[in-house]
């Protein structure tokens, strides 16, 4: 099971940077309140900081578009769920 929560566009991208150096989620996917993916970002041990400067760009440009998303961590000891 993955870990889902609801947060605002302001903190989005904090939270997101905050999950990335915690080092324990396999797959990170951003929502908007409908449910509608906005990106997936995977989470690969032994990926650092210059992959993930042009993703958190994107992830500030997301939260300059809506008020709330639902982020859902999926953990690196939680199985893959297939496509």
């Amino acid at each position: 099971m993955s870990t889902k929560f609801t947060i605002n566009g302001k903190e989005l991208l904090a939270k997101i940077e905050e999950l990335i150096k915690e080092g324990n989620a396999r797959r990170i996917i951003i929502k908007d309140v409908n449910g509608r993916t906005y990106i997936e970002i995977p989470v690969t041990v032994g990926v650092i900081g210059a992959f993930f400067a042009p993703v958190l760009a994107a992830v500030g440009a997301l939260a300059a578009l809506a008020a709330n998303f639902t982020v859902e961590v999926i953990k690196k000891d939680e199985p893959e769920k297939p496509n």
